[in-house]
C-alpha cells in the first residue's frame, strides 16, 4: 500500500451533507458518547494525526479510515478555533449522557422538577404551571407530559435569547465557494428556527416514550415491590431514546443551510446583486 494522499478534505464531514442519511451518519459519529471514555493520550494522538496531515505530513502506515477516525475524535474534544480542549460536559459527545440525566430526572420527579428546570424562563414556567393545573383532574399519564411542554417552551425562548446578538447584527452568509458576502438577520432567524425545531424534535422520543412505558410498568407487581428501580429504569429508557434522537434530529437540516438571495434584507440583496450578479443562493451555518 502506498502513502495516504494529501487531498482528503478533513475540513468537511466525511459524508454527503446534502442528504439526510449523510448528515445522520455524521452526527451519529459526532455525538458518540464513547468518545468521552478516550484517554488524554488518545486525544493527543488524534490531534497530532490531524494537525500533521493538515501540515502535509502523513503519519506512517495511516489509513483513510484511521484519518477520519482521528478527525472526528479531534473534533469531539478540541475547540475548532482555539484548538484548546473543551470541558468534558461541553462536548457534543456529552449531549446524550448529560441530557439523559436531566430528562430522566425530570420525568421521574415531574411534579417537582418539571417546572424547576425552566424556572429561569418566564414563558416556560407559565406553560408548565398552566398545564400542571389543567392536568390535575386528568389521568397520571397526561401529567407526565408536562415536562415536555415546559422543555419545548424553554427551547422556543432560550435559544433565541442566547443568540440574540445574531438577531441584531445577523450571521455571515457566503457564496457556494465560501466567500463571505455579508451578514443577514433573515438567515439568522431561519437558522435559529431550524435549531429550535431540531431541539424540540430531539426531546419528543425521550419525553414521550418512557412515560408510556413507565406508566404501564408501575402497575405491575415487579415494580410495585421494587420502587427503587423506577428512577434508573426511566433514565436508561431516556438514554436509549436519546442515542438515536440526538443525531437524527441534528441531521434534520443541513449544517450549512441555504437561503434564496431574494429573501434577504433589501440592503444585503442589493449589495450581493451588484457585486455578484449571478448569485441566487447564499449559505450560512445554522448552529447547533
Amino acid at each position: 500500500m502506498g502513502e495516504l494522499p494529501l487531498d482528503i478534505n478533513i475540513q468537511e464531514p466525511r459524508w454527503d451533507q446534502s442528504t439526510f442519511l449523510g448528515r445522520a451518519r455524521h452526527f451519529f459519529t459526532v455525538t458518540d458518547p464513547r468518545n468521552l471514555l478516550l484517554s488524554g493520550a488518545q486525544l493527543e494522538a488524534s490531534r497530532n494525526i490531524v494537525q500533521n496531515y493538515r501540515a502535509g505530513v502523513v503519519t506512517p502506515g495511516l489509513t483513510e479510515d484511521q484519518l477520519w477516525r482521528a478527525k472526528y475524535v479531534y473534533d469531539s474534544a478540541f475547540h475548532p478555533d482555539t484548538g484548546e480542549k473543551v470541558v468534558l460536559i461541553g462536548r457534543m459527545s456529552a449531549q446524550v449522557p448529560m441530557n439523559m440525566m436531566i430528562t430522566g430526572c425530570m420525568l421521574t420527579f415531574y411534579r417537582q422538577l418539571g417546572t424547576a428546570y425552566v424556572s429561569a424562563t418566564t414563558g416556560a414556567v407559565a406553560t408548565a404551571l398552566g398545564l400542571k393545573s389543567l392536568t390535575k383532574h386528568l389521568p397520571p399519564l397526561v401529567g407526565r407530559f408536562v415536562p415536555f411542554a415546559a422543555v419545548a417552551a424553554a427551547n422556543c425562548i432560550n435559544i433565541p435569547l442566547m443568540r440574540q446578538r445574531e438577531l441584531q447584527v445577523g450571521i455571515p452568509v457566503t457564496d457556494e465557494a465560501g466567500q463571505r458576502l455579508g451578514h443577514s438577520v433573515t438567515a439568522a432567524k431561519q437558522g435559529i428556527f431550524q435549531v429550535v425545531v431540531s431541539r424540540i424534535c430531539m426531546a419528543i422520543p425521550a419525553m414521550a416514550i418512557p412515560p408510556v412505558i413507565m406508566n404501564t410498568l408501575e402497575k405491575k407487581d415487579f415494580l410495585k415491590h421494587r420502587p427503587w428501580l423506577g428512577a434508573p429504569l426511566q433514565v436508561g429508557l431516556v438514554g436509549f431514546c436519546l442515542i438515536f434522537a440526538t443525531p437524527l434530529c441534528c441531521a434534520l437540516f443541513p449544517q450549512r443551510s441555504s437561503i434564496q438571495v431574494n429573501r434577504l434584507e433589501p440592503e444585503l440583496r442589493a449589495q450581493i446583486q451588484k457585486q455578484n450578479p449571478g448569485t441566487e443562493v447564499v449559505y450560512y451555518n445554522k448552529g447547533l
